[in-house]
């Protein structure tokens, strides 16, 4: 055989193999703010209507063990994109405006990476993970592999009502007209239709306000709830209303047949606020204990929600423990990108668990949380199995509990299980001192308290 014809033979081969290769799957990431666990129909609320996201759990997967990697905002949002717990990237709590906390330009976010595989990226909504916003001196949502970008800093003011402060692109735009959850899925739908590269995969983040405080809800979504006080219809008609806004984008997905080619997932970046019982801070734990800050299940565990048409089997249930910071090496995976290997990645790919190929998640490191403003003096918490121990920050508290049998955590079991907690306690030691030696400590510089912050969470 000449050489030209092996080698004619061998390009033929390539081409073959390559056309075989399947097209690399557009991403969508949803995320709401201080949406509790128990606040949508699939999860159980015996008013709040979210048709969309209950046919997105039939089209797909629910978790019932879906979990924020921390009890407040930007932490949470920090984990998501780079797969690192929050005290190993920076992030170690909520950022105020103005302050020197940022994500670093040194993490490798979920969008640069999948910009590296090809892809076109784009971030709508609230982005808090710089206290200097639309300064050159921190790092932007385009700095982090946002090809387009729409935000605020943190929440949407004066409230979810024609909001004033969002940027695009860098631009200040004024006063905006609308509610911010449609404003931001009109602006990720204009993306999609007219502004993205249209030859390349896409990722969008969509990252609502909703419902966080200050809420301002449609008065018809308030309809809905007319036999409730104004806190109830407010509160309830903002879920409803970020359902809408959800519901319009998934539309758009069909329209443009992008419905098949997409994974989509749906989550919360922490518990509800408040104590539920006053003001318009209704959202509901689903019956858990704790609430936004807290390391109790009320404070991290959240709706999650996936759809793959084709790859995740639809109206399917995962009870498996997955975190926030597993999105990353997920998404990487089935994008066709690769986790750094120049640093510890606290996430594990998960997409055998979401489409149902495992049963249990293999980990290298512990589900871990740590805020060191969380209430009732426990700042940290580490799950292994079913067994979850929560830890005052020096240590002087501890309380165990089962999870898989009391997932209310009503049973303190530290006295019966000494031996587990003693190993759980050692492990967590171990763990915490090694992330606080490879964070950023701007929780220590920051607030001299010892790392409890001076400020009360907004």
């Amino acid at each position: 055989m000449s050489r030209l014809l092996v080698l004619t033979v061998l390009g033929l081969l390539s081409l073959h193999v390559h056309a075989a290769d399947p097209p690399k799957p557009n991403v969508v990431l949803f995320l709401a703010d201080d949406l509790g666990y128990g606040d949508l129909g699939c999860y159980g609320h015996p008013r709040i209507k979210t048709p969309h996201l209950d046919a997105l759990a039939k089209q797909g997967v629910r978790l019932t063990q879906c979990y924020a990697a921390s009890a407040v905002c930007s932490p949470s949002r920090s984990a998501i994109l780079t797969g690192r717990t929050p005290h190993r990237n920076g992030v170690y709590t909520w950022i105020a405006e103005g302050s020197e906390v940022h994500l670093p330009r040194t993490e490798l976010t979920l969008a640069r990476l999948l910009k590296e595989v090809g892809y076109t990226t784009c971030h709508v909504g609230k982005w808090h993970l710089n206290g200097k916003f639309n300064h050159p001196s921190q790092p932007q949502p385009n700095d982090h592999g946002y090809d387009h970008w729409l935000g605020t800093q943190n929440n949407a003011a004066p409230s979810h009502k024609n909001p004033t402060n969002f940027v695009r692109n860098g631009k200040p735009l004024g006063q905006l007209q609308g509610y911010s959850a449609l404003l931001v899925v009109e602006e990720a739908i204009n993306w999609l239709k007219t502004k993205r590269e249209k030859s390349k995969p896409f990722f969008l983040a969509v990252w609502t306000h909703e419902p966080h405080l200050p809420i301002e809800t449609d008065p018809e979504f308030q309809k809905l709830y007319a036999d409730l006080d104004e806190d109830f219809r407010q509160h309830h008609g903002n879920v409803t209303q970020l359902d809408h806004a959800f519901g319009q984008l998934m539309r758009t997905l069909d329209e443009l047949k992008l419905t098949d080619t997409t994974f989509v997932f749906f989550t919360s970046d922490n518990g509800p606020e408040g104590d539920g019982l006053k003001g318009r801070t209704r959202g509901s734990t689903g019956g858990l204990r704790g609430r936004k800050r807290s390391m109790y299940e009320g404070g991290i565990r959240v709706p999650g929600l996936a759809r793959w048409p084709g790859r995740i089997p639809a109206n399917s249930t995962v009870d498996a423990a997955v975190i926030g910071s597993d999105l990353f090496p997920t998404i990487l995976g089935l994008c066709g990108g690769k986790p750094p290997r120049d640093r510890i990645l606290d996430g594990t790919d998960v997409l055998k668990v979401l489409t149902g190929k495992a049963a249990n998640v293999e980990r290298k490191v512990p589900l871990y949380w740590r805020l060191n403003m969380a209430p009732n003096n426990l700042h940290l918490a580490i799950r292994e199995g079913d067994w979850k121990l929560l830890a005052a920050q020096n240590f002087s508290k501890t309380e165990l509990y089962n999870i898989k049998t009391d997932e209310k955590e009503t049973r303190q079991l530290r006295a019966l299980e000494p031996e587990r907690h003693a190993a759980l306690l050692k492990r967590l030691k171990q763990l915490n001192a090694e992330i606080e030696r490879e964070g950023q400590d701007w929780w220590k510089r920051l607030s001299p308290n010892g790392g409890l912050p001076l400020k009360k969470n907004r």
